[in-house]
């Protein structure tokens, strides 16, 4: 059985706070040398085709794992793909402007800012995440290049797609079964439901980790092989692909690690064409192309986008590991953290609370926040309410105390109508203890209400907002459970979870499970001596403010979706601590 146990935070890259960087590699050849390295590029003048792009999303592919373990041929920059808002144009481009949402091909995009030719991206779809956005531009740019451009393939003819569950595999049965063709593709075992899903059934699935694709497609096919193939493996692979050309045919290699000379190729294959590509060679004219063409095919819902799996920038090592160990199925995707927009409003719901007012005292004071949007359920008539805000104001911010109900979706969303958030922190909560066994509706809605209900609304409308910070201010009780609060444990659990789905969308996200603050509010304040003594002896001990704030501070930088800030005094506890 396999539970989840505390940990130490897990090492992360850590991104400068200011200037132009971009992820890279220090040139050991591990994946201990990426690191974050400066990128003048990003701030340089730009040239008359040329657009500026803040970075939300950037896609990663096999070739930037094979930079990082120094086995790309030549100098390249990690960072092939991007989803972002335009921030600056060259003075020959036209159709775009500051604020248009983009995506495209870029080169050294897994950093804040990047810059590419304009003809490089295409405006994002309606109601697309900038993750998603982000997965699609190298996946199938390559698979339309690779059968079309260089394979020629035409409706009624056949191609193999070698590693088919993966981003270029996937986005190549599409295409092509979209053309007409008819598709062979292969993937590991364990990937073979994968390939069902697209439409493939037995007769046209193969093992990419053996040989026996070989014997199984030429029997499919009566000995006549196929037209097309598409390949990214190595070896002996290659050579039982090419022997399913025995009419001939276009065989185009995506790999770097076995490029094989075409002469050579076409003396041992007669009539094989064989060609290795870079997307990149294809330039600028003909990518535009591309490009718009696969926007038509998704908007008419002849194309969808990949399964992904979404990181943190900062999780970049970790990424890359994954995707060397052949463990994905579609795409990665890397969001890019964003600074808070010094124009922007933070919306901090139980704003005139205790944790709640501590919270926008800290916004204003340590980041920055110039716009406060603070949210209760008795607003300006709230304790305390007024000094808050003459307090928050002399402090330099603009500060909007509003009595409402985030659980109350309608009356949420015209508050937050035409409001340029820029973050939200969601302190509100409730306490209604009892034993499990005596619960009733009424205690597990009071409990449920304001802290999931009320996350809930404020993720569905903000979800187009390009927040840069969502916080849920959850509790070690979902975490460790706590007696007679499992109505209260279940509200936190399930904040933890709704900022892991916002990170799987590309969304920021991250779920402070609080341990006990020193200071009473609210939900603290009916604790006795007896209470802190008992939750003392279990090695719990209060946060001071200063501990607190630090640990939000430091939290809200990291890529986890869930953090426990907490003061552990384990020599405290009364007896042997068990696995937390």
């Amino acid at each position: 059985l396999l539970a989840p146990r505390l940990a130490r935070p897990a090492t992360e890259l850590t991104l400068p706070a200011n200037g132009s960087w971009r992820v890279g590699t220090t040139g050991t050849g591990t994946l201990d040398g990426l690191a974050t390295l400066p990128a003048p590029e990003a701030e340089a003048e730009l040239g008359p085709d040329d657009i500026r792009v803040e970075v939300r999303a950037a896609g990663l592919n096999f070739r930037d794992v094979l930079i990082t373990l120094g086995m790309y041929p030549g100098k390249a920059l990690m960072g092939g793909e991007a989803a972002g808002v335009v921030v600056e144009t060259g003075e020959r481009v036209r159709g775009l402007a500051a604020g248009d949402r983009v995506t495209g091909l870029f080169t050294g995009a897994l950093g804040p800012v990047a810059v590419t030719d304009h003809r490089l991206v295409t405006p994002m779809p309606d109601g697309w995440s900038f993750a998603e956005a982000a997965s699609v531009p190298v996946a199938f740019a390559t698979a339309y290049y690779g059968l079309f451009d260089l394979g020629g393939l035409r409706a009624g003819q056949s191609v193999l797609v070698h590693a088919a569950a993966g981003g270029v595999g996937m986005a190549a049965v599409q295409l092509a079964r979209h053309h007409g063709a008819e598709v062979f593709a292969t993937a590991s075992a364990g990937k073979h439901d994968v390939l069902r899903e697209l439409g493939l059934d037995l007769v046209h699935i193969g093992d990419s980790r053996t040989l026996s694709f070989e014997d199984h497609f030429r029997a499919a096919t009566d000995g006549r092989g196929v037209d097309v193939v598409l390949d990214a493996l190595a070896g002996e692979f290659v050579d039982a692909s090419l022997r399913l050309l025995p009419r001939g045919g276009r065989f185009v290699e995506m790999g770097k690690v076995d490029v094989r000379d075409a002469a050579e190729v076409a003396r041992a294959h007669a009539g094989v064409h064989y060609r290795a590509f870079d997307l990149i060679e294809a330039g600028a004219e003909r990518l535009q192309e591309i490009l718009r063409e696969l926007a038509g095919l998704f908007e008419a819902g002849a194309l969808t986008p990949l399964p992904r799996r979404t990181w943190d920038l900062r999780q970049v090592p970790e990424a890359f590991r994954f995707i060397s160990q052949a463990r994905h199925v579609g795409k990665n995707v890397v969001t890019v953290p964003r600074r808070l927009d010094p124009d922007g409003t933070v919306l901090v719901t139980g704003g005139t609370g205790t944790l709640g007012a501590r919270i926008a005292r800290h916004l204003v004071t340590a980041h920055g926040v110039r716009r406060l949007l603070l949210m209760s359920r008795r607003g300006p008539d709230a304790p305390g309410a007024a000094e808050l805000a003459s307090d928050l104001t002399a402090l330099g911010a603009e500060v909007t105390i509003a009595a409402c109900d985030a659980a109350d979706r309608d009356a949420l969303a015209e508050l937050l109508a035409d409001r340029p958030l820029t973050g939200v922190v969601h302190t509100a909560g409730v306490l209604a203890d009892g034993l499990l066994t005596g619960l009733d509706e009424e205690q597990l809605a009071e409990v449920l209400r304001p802290k999931v209900d009320a996350a809930v609304n404020l993720h569905e409308l903000t979800q187009d907002k390009d927040l840069a910070l969502f916080v849920l201010f959850s509790a070690a009780a979902g975490v460790f459970g706590t007696a007679g609060q499992s109505n209260y444990a279940a509200a936190n659990t399930a904040l933890d979870a709704l900022a892991a789905h916002r990170r799987s969308l590309g969304l920021p996200g991250v779920s402070l499970a609080w341990g006990l603050w020193a200071e009473a509010s609210g939900m603290t304040g009916h604790l006795g001596a007896a209470d802190l003594a008992r939750m003392s002896r279990g090695g719990m001990t209060g946060l001071s403010d200063v501990e607190g704030l630090a640990l939000f501070d430091a939290a809200v930088v990291r890529g986890e979706t869930l953090a426990i800030p907490a003061r552990l005094d384990l020599s405290a506890a009364n007896g042997p601590v068990p696995p937390l």
